[in-house]
């Protein structure tokens, strides 16, 4: 990830309804959510999810499809993982430990149940 799409994306989260949707869609999993699921998650109105779902979209951090009559919304886990490489990328160069847990960062989203404790 370069430097323009981080700044993308850190602008697209620092909202506080923008914030709450990617949280939301990571923990629908790649079936995402409707955007009126979304709005009606969030207590706000279609045209105000509408606008929000677009800025995030516009950072790829999420991505969306037609489903019948219904545009459904997913997290864009590759650029969400992107975006905390960036930001380990540095801060990590002297703490191998730190950068060796992101690379391997295959387990953040293995589903529950396998042995996890789950917060």
């Amino acid at each position: 990830m370069d430097e323009r799409q981080a700044l993308l994306s850190f602008a697209a989260l620092s909202q506080e309804t923008r914030l709450a949707i990617v949280r939301a869609l990571v923990v629908a999993g790649p079936e995402g959510l409707a955007a009126g699921v979304i709005a009606e998650r969030m207590g706000v109105s279609a045209t105000n999810v509408s606008f929000h779902l677009k800025e995030l979209e516009r950072s790829g951090l999420i991505s969306q499809r037609r489903e019948s009559r219904s545009i459904i919304y997913s997290a864009s886990y590759e650029t969400l993982a992107d975006l905390v490489k960036f930001l380990m990328e540095d801060c990590c160069a002297g703490h191998p430990t730190i950068r060796e847990n992101v690379e391997r960062g295959d387990d953040c989203c293995s589903p529950a149940g396998k042995g996890d404790v789950v917060a």
